[in-house]
């Protein structure tokens, strides 16, 4: 395969992965590519939900869920306290959380609350694994009556299961959700160079809190996706790594 169908064949399986189960903006592609090699448009779903949830550090809470299907965005912010416009070194009394956005008709609310359950320990008091303190609590921050009444049953589920201990989990209206700073969204992506490279040379520069290949690439990067997906991307990052390798031997002959 020559440099050009490489580079063609990267940014079309990336743009193949972006518009999976419908995406919600439009993605710029390299102005080296044939102008009929990829179309831009992709069409957002007619009805999109939110979740919040909080089950310790917000960069681990978003990778858990950027690679489910259905899932369409993920951000990284504060829930659950009074404190207006917290800081991540001035939170007060909020948890960190992350919101979630998706699609019902494919992912429903109920799935997403037990990945929330499997993905953390409800019964830890005070913070989760390392990280200690009250930012760090579980809770489930739910928007309308039937969030509220799935959530509750949810909990009532998961106590059942318990041979020992309680739930510390509290389950409470979103009240007003603040997105975290820029440099907090999507971290296990942006320390990896690789998959940011990976980004720009797909020509994507939308701010990753609101990218959806952002959002899968960061649960990529932080070992959350399913084995399927993890074999399309890992598939994706040879090409990438050959296309780059290939062009810097073109550079230097």
């Amino acid at each position: 395969m020559n440099l050009l169908s490489l580079f063609v064949a990267f940014n079309c399986g990336i743009l193949m992965l972006f518009q999976q189960q419908g995406s919600a903006t439009a993605i710029r592609v390299s102005d080296t590519l044939p102008a009929d090699s990829l179309s831009s448009e992709s069409s957002l779903p007619s009805k999109t939900r939110t979740a919040v949830f909080a089950l310790g550090s917000f960069w681990h809470s978003e990778a858990v869920f950027g690679c489910l299907d259905g899932v369409l965005r993920t951000t990284a912010g504060y829930a659950g306290g009074s404190k207006l416009n917290p800081e991540y070194r001035n939170i007060g009394d909020q948890a960190e959380a992350v919101e979630v956005e998706f699609n019902p008709e494919i992912i429903r609310y109920e799935q997403l609350l037990d990945v929330f359950w499997t993905s953390h320990d409800p019964t830890q008091v005070f913070g989760q694994g390392p990280d200690v303190g009250s930012q760090y609590r579980s809770a489930i921050y739910f928007q309308g009556q039937e969030q509220e009444n799935l959530a509750l049953l949810s909990k009532t589920r998961e106590e059942a299961k318990l041979s020992e201990g309680q739930l510390t989990t509290e389950i409470k209206p979103i009240g007003i959700f603040f997105p975290a700073e820029s440099e907090h969204q999507k971290f296990e992506l942006r320390r990896n160079s690789e998959l940011m490279q990976l980004l720009g040379s797909a020509g994507i520069g939308e701010d990753l809190s609101s990218s959806r290949l952002g959002t899968r690439l960061n649960a990529y990067a932080a070992g959350m996706c399913s084995i399927s997906r993890k074999k399309e991307f890992d598939h994706l990052l040879e090409n990438f790594l050959k296309w780059r390798s290939n062009l810097r031997e073109i550079a230097e002959s």
